[in-house]
């Protein structure tokens, strides 16, 4: 009997997980490719459960920053960007990239969704890319972007598991692939998840914690060949060296509640794993052509909480990779972390839209007019002034 496919939100209230659940979790990494006449390539990466912007790319500078997170500052000394701005040690194989100006990233920005702070509705709004919830569902940016593009035809599917991302959701014709993904969690694992997480966000983060560690690599899920992330590294640039240009996939597991010191860094090495696997795999040429954009739903507050972590907060980091990118530098506007200047006494304030670096790229990459970008891909976004990302 053939039965039509869950989402992922139908899927996690079926089997009783809400809140800070599986949308936050490291159990399943699509991807999604398709192709397009153009010779750039773009891979669109969502690090679903909130990444912390201020501890990846930290504002060692802000005079306020070591007395909001005493605990978190301590530890491997980052590794310094521009003498302000430093980063996260467990990034420390993308230094070089940094250095070749192939790196760069975009602070203090967020989508337009505030104050709830909810994984679900907040990557339910990234996905779509329009202005509030109301807009959500409906098809997704990069499938928009799609749509006003010509020739794109739909890369051959691979594999089992999971349907479009949001995010490519839409009338453009996409393929799917996931990894073969052997999860080995007990009843009783599932059981307690199911009983305490959703209403115990560190539950929650205990449980990732463990999954990460199941098979000694970060953040992956163990299988046959290899960990998934890195297959699906290698599946996405095996085919963007080909007919692709354009592939989308999640990493997850970036809820960190508590015992981040020990958290972020797996999840980040995991990031690392899959970009310098990209750069290795598409080979000089195609990677100077290649811009890669990591977005996540929300930030986490400015403050640490009393559990080593942080809870979920506003404005985060965009981070960006390739070598069609005018890396080295750190973009957007800083607000800086003093007590007047948090967004409602504990976030980071937002000072961009994080739609309009985006939308930039895509521009440089496509050549689409800005009034197509802002209209139809963005809808409602004020792209602002060019902040030359792309070379």
């Amino acid at each position: 009997m053939n039965h039509a496919p869950l989402s992922r939100r139908q899927m996690l209230a079926r089997s009783g997980w809400i809140g800070c659940s599986l949308a936050a979790s490291p159990l399943w990494t699509p991807l999604s490719l398709a192709n397009a006449p153009w010779q750039g390539r773009l891979v669109v990466i969502i690090l679903r459960g909130g990444m912390d912007g201020l501890d990846v790319v930290r504002p060692t500078g802000d005079p306020a920053f070591a007395a909001l997170r005493p605990t978190l500052a301590k530890g491997d000394a980052p590794l310094d960007l521009d003498g302000y701005f430093a980063l996260h040690p467990a990034l420390k194989d993308l230094m070089p990239l940094w250095h070749r100006e192939e790196l760069g990233f975009v602070h203090a920005v967020s989508t337009p969704y505030r104050d709830k702070r909810s994984h679900f509705d907040g990557q339910d709004l990234l996905e779509a890319g329009t202005q509030d919830l109301g807009g959500a569902g409906r098809d997704g940016w990069l499938n928009r972007l799609m749509q006003h593009l010509p020739q794109i035809e739909a890369e051959t599917a691979y594999g089992i598991g999971q349907g479009t991302l949001n995010l490519l959701a839409g009338t453009a014709p996409v393929a799917n692939w996931t990894p073969e993904a052997a999860l080995d969690l007990s009843p009783q694992v599932l059981r307690l998840a199911e009983q305490i997480m959703q209403s115990d966000p560190q539950m929650h983060a205990a449980l990732i914690e463990a999954q990460m560690l199941s098979d000694g690599r970060p953040g992956a899920v163990s299988t046959k060949k290899g960990p998934a992330h890195i297959q699906v590294a290698r599946f996405a640039a095996d085919r963007l060296r080909g007919p692709a240009r354009i592939a989308a996939f999640s990493l997850n597991g970036w809820d960190t509640h508590r015992a981040q010191a020990r958290m972020l860094p797996r999840s980040l090495g995991q990031l690392s794993d899959v970009i310098t696997t990209l750069k290795q795999d598409l080979g000089a040429a195609v990677w100077s052509q290649t811009a890669v954009v990591a977005l996540t739903e929300f930030g986490r507050t400015a403050r640490e909480n009393g559990t080593g972590g942080t809870d979920h907060g506003t404005a985060g980091l965009m981070m960006m990779a390739g070598g069609a990118i005018r890396g080295g530098r750190v973009f957007g506007r800083w607000p800086g972390l003093g007590e007047q200047a948090l967004y409602q006494e504990r976030d980071l304030m937002p000072t961009d839209d994080v739609r309009a670096p985006v939308a930039w790229i895509m521009r440089g990459m496509t050549g689409l007019p800005i009034s197509t970008l802002q209209d139809k891909v963005f809808p409602g976004l004020e792209m602002g002034a060019d902040p030359k990302v792309v070379r």
